[in-house]
């Protein structure tokens, strides 16, 4: 029996250890957090800010095998390097009666060096990590208890409010409001070519214009009058292209959604996945190290062992120079920046251990922190200056030197032939009427760099932000974009309106601050929570005496031809008409827009127009008490929605209704047919037996089913993309 242990919070981490160490030491897993406030009380004294910890329910089987396995032995703490895991390890240690020994150990990768040498150093636990988190949970219970019951009240539905959830919702209903403000500007760009080389407008009269002056006049007139180019000037340049840095949590997370839609969430789980370690045809093993950070920085044995590689495949030439990003102030340089345990297992060895969304993930960190490691790529640019009467020209073109990083960040590169010669001949216009674009909307790649940008949050939160406002319905999915819901701009302007210091962005980037400030121990985490508290409690105070009132215009339309008001009554939110008193549900997860005392629906115009089956009238879409229908003004009948395919049996419409279990099931419009389904028909057919297919999901994906067959297929391209 080995008489040391090692506790870590993962299973797959402990199995991982267990293979290296062979039966060295024991190691087990707490799975997570083992104490925590109490879910069901609020679990902090504010007199003196003091936490009432208790063992999570459910855990305390697992407890009990800790404490067991324990005894007479030396205990090593080995969770997570951040806040939480220190966190962890203090409530182990505390659970154990271990707090006054050096049992401290952490590793930034999984690797039998990195191991053994932590064993070898133990610390004790660090009390300023330790402050940080309590001082960040307390933060976070105070405001998520204290307000959230207030929006329940307010709203009758299950809302919350969080610290720095408020302020990523803001970010995204600011953005919401921009767009709906917008006024396109109509231009016209005039670009046109000599054979496969493309040229732009850039100057009249000798004097460099913006694209959004020329309007469609100026561009058919250029398109009359020029027909020949006179090269005027031509400049070539060297340019050198550095490599990036290797990923950190954030722009892995960005990478991951760009190239692969992942999720942060998912990216985040794949990510612990390789840190941690899988079963592998050749043994449980990790490839990653440590996921959750803010360094570019990298160790003088990750890097050694780069330049060794690059040598070898690549040769001499390609080895880069050492260079590292300034650090930011928000940044805590706590670990270094994520790369490849073992730069030998590259990418084609790793793609016949790992599954196909973990290899993905692997490939691209393995090929950013290699290409992190080599030197710049190398470019020849020339930029042709051209004339005709008072129009200027200019293209621009590049040819590859040298690869360099580009050797493994593989770069595909138009081959254009280089231009010779004075007078030149348009060999085509290409004029097209173009339009300003409004700013986009957030995705979950460009929401973590907005917050990595105001400081919002920490890298190890920005995955459980957008969840939480996804889970909560304060915003929704619409391809990749994150868009507002009703719920999410009246949780919003709530939050506004009685606590404007939440959900102040700038009070949220210092609160970080302070979090980062206790860490350091340059402040005590109890002055820091009351002086929060100090002015939280007055607007909490003032919002639990003072009803907030909502009372806005709408754009969805009444039967009568008014427009409906959306109010707060006694079971929250619904549109009332004030011409004809009708009142209505309202869809809470509907996106929308609220701006300057109105609520726009911002998908009543995307909605798809249907005909009555009845009687082939058009059906106009309204909001009732039980979410939105379309209503035939002819006929008088009703419908809540329809599926994307005709009925499998006789052709006709299919209606989506709802079951007196709140299940979604499909019926014929037909009166005289009497296909009836739990899934939504389709108007494919299967390719192997001619059944109608139906749309069935398979895990996060839709396809297509045949109940035939049993078999599922990809849906067609062009409603994949739509």
């Amino acid at each position: 029996m080995a008489k040391k242990i090692i506790i870590v919070e993962s299973p797959a981490k402990a199995k991982t250890i267990k293979e290296i160490l062979k039966g060295e030491y024991e190691v087990v897993s707490s799975k997570g957090h083992v104490r925590d406030l109490p879910e069901r009380e609020f679990g902090v004294d504010l007199r003196d800010f003091e936490p009432e910890f208790r063992i999570i329910e459910g855990k305390e089987k697992i407890v009990e095998e800790i404490k067991e396995k324990a005894k007479g032995k030396e205990v090593y703490l080995a969770s997570d390097m951040d806040r939480e895991g220190e966190a962890i390890a203090w409530h182990l240690a505390f659970i154990l009666n271990v707090l006054d020994k050096k049992n401290r150990i952490v590793f930034s990768e999984i690797t039998p060096q990195t191991i053994r040498s932590a064993v070898q150093s133990p610390r004790f636990i660090d009390m300023k990590k330790v402050y940080a988190q309590h001082a960040r949970r307390i933060l976070d219970r105070i405001v998520g208890y204290k307000i959230s019951p207030l929006l329940w009240k307010l709203l009758r539905t299950s809302s919350s409010a969080g610290r720095v959830q408020s302020a990523a919702l803001k970010l995204v209903c600011e953005r919401e409001v921009q767009r709906h403000r917008f006024v396109p500007k109509k231009f016209w760009k005039v670009q046109g070519y000599i054979d496969s080389v493309r040229f732009y407008l850039t100057h009249i009269d000798g004097k460099r214009i913006d694209m959004q002056q020329v309007d469609e006049a100026l561009a058919r007139q250029i398109q009359q009058e020029v027909r020949k180019l006179k090269l005027v000037q031509k400049k070539s340049r060297l340019v050198e292209r550095k490599p990036p840095l290797p990923f950190i949590t954030s722009t892995l997370q960005q990478e991951a959604a760009n190239k692969f839609g992942f999720s942060v969430s998912r990216t985040m789980q794949l990510a612990q996945m390789l840190y941690e370690g899988v079963e592998t045809s050749e043994g449980h093993r990790a490839f990653i190290t440590y996921m959750r950070t803010d360094s570019t920085r990298v160790s003088d044995y990750a890097r050694d062992q780069a330049e060794k590689f690059i040598k070898d495949h690549f040769g001499e030439r390609y080895v880069g120079e050492f260079r590292s990003e300034q650090k930011k102030p928000n940044v805590q340089d706590a670990h270094e920046a994520i790369r490849p345990v073992d730069v030998e297992m590259t990418p084609q060895k790793a793609q016949k251990l790992l599954d196909k969304d973990l290899y993905k993930l692997y490939k691209l960190i393995w090929e950013r922190f290699i290409a992190s490691q080599m030197a710049a790529a190398l470019y020849e640019e020339t930029i042709y200056s051209f004339e005709s009467g008072r129009y200027g020209f200019e293209a621009k073109l590049e040819r590859r030197i040298f690869d360099g990083f580009e050797a493994v960040l593989k770069k595909e590169l138009e081959q254009i032939q280089p231009l010779n010669g004075e007078i030149f001949n348009v060999t085509k216009w290409d004029i097209q009427q173009d339009a300003t674009k409004p700013p986009a909307r957030y995705t979950e790649s460009s929401m973590v760099r907005a917050l990595e940008a105001r400081g919002i949050g920490r890298p190890s939160t920005y995955a459980t932000i957008i969840s939480t406002l996804l889970e909560r319905k304060y915003v929704v999915k619409r391809s990749k974009e994150l868009v507002p819901t009703v719920l999410g701009f009246v949780v919003n302007h709530y939050m506004e309106q009685r606590f404007p210091k939440i959900v102040d962005l700038d009070f949220t980037a210092r609160m970080e601050e302070a979090l980062d400030a206790i860490e350091r121990g340059e402040k005590d985490h109890k002055q820091v929570l009351s002086e929060f508290y100090k002015e939280f409690s007055t607007q909490l105070t003032k919002a639990e005496k003072e009803w907030l009132s909502i009372d806005v215009g709408t754009n969805v339309d009444c039967e009568c031809g008014e427009k409906f008001t959306l109010k707060i009554g006694r079971f929250g939110l619904y549109l009332s008409c004030a011409s004809c008193g009708k009142t209505s549900s309202v869809d809470l997860s509907s996106p929308a827009v609220m701006d300057e005392g109105v609520l726009y629906f911002t998908e009543q115009e995307e909605t798809k127009t249907y005909v009555c089956p009845s009687c082939g009238e058009p059906l106009k879409r309204y909001n009732g008490r039980y979410g939105a229908y379309y209503h035939c003004q002819k006929c008088g009948r009703n419908y809540r929605d329809f599926a994307r395919g005709t009925c499998p049996k006789c052709g006709s419409a299919v209606e989506k209704k709802l079951s007196k279990n709140r299940k979604y099931f499909f019926k014929c419009t037909s009166d005289a047919c009497d296909y009836i389904s739990w899934f939504e028909p389709s108007n494919e057919s299967c390719p192997e037996c001619g059944e109608k297919l139906h749309y069935r999901r398979f895990r996060s994906s839709e396809k297509l089913y045949c109940e035939r067959c049993k078999k599922s297929f990809e849906k067609p391209k062009e409603e994949t993309n739509g």
